[in-house]
């Protein structure tokens, strides 16, 4: 696992044209507590005991709490502040997501991170929509929790 790379900032959305295939940054570490896998739990009603059970879970094929795949991917919104900032824009929307996969599960007590990769700029009526490839990373693991391609449209200003 690299280091923090620095976020990446563009002063217009046009400016991202020139780093389609570049890695833009990554997040701070984030620790995921039992609380936090709760408090999903509760939002989504899923309180399957791999996710909420620790005494049960401790048993289970993982040997303790994970995180739900969907609470993993809900992480990347948080993440992309620190990989991208997108400046000169009157406004900036999620548009989807596209190839989502989780390839690897996040035990309670991890630690995951955001790495973000450029893979797609392309004009849309009035603005510039990109696609960036961001990888969640658990420290100490070889295979990412999740890799997502999220789709974000800028409205310049």
């Amino acid at each position: 696992m690299s280091q923090k790379q620095a976020t990446t900032v563009f002063k217009s959305p046009l400016d991202m044209k020139d780093k389609v295939g570049e890695v833009l940054g990554t997040s701070d570490w984030l620790k995921i507590d039992q609380e936090r896998i709760n408090l999903f739990a509760e939002a989504t009603g899923d309180h399957q005991w791999i996710h909420v059970d620790p005494v049960k879970a401790k048993d289970g094929p993982f040997g303790a709490c994970i995180a739900h795949g969907y609470l993993t991917l809900s992480l990347v919104n948080l993440f992309l502040p620190d990989i991208v900032d997108v400046q000169g824009i009157k406004m900036g929307v999620n548009y989807g997501c596209d190839k989502v996969r989780f390839p690897n599960t996040v035990k309670v007590g991890s630690r995951v991170r955001g790495v973000g990769e450029l893979v797609q700029v392309e004009e849309v009526k009035g603005g510039i929509q990109s696609t960036v490839r961001v990888t969640v990373e658990v420290e100490g693991e070889d295979r990412p929790a999740c890799v997502v391609d999220t789709i974000s449209r800028y409205y310049p200003e």
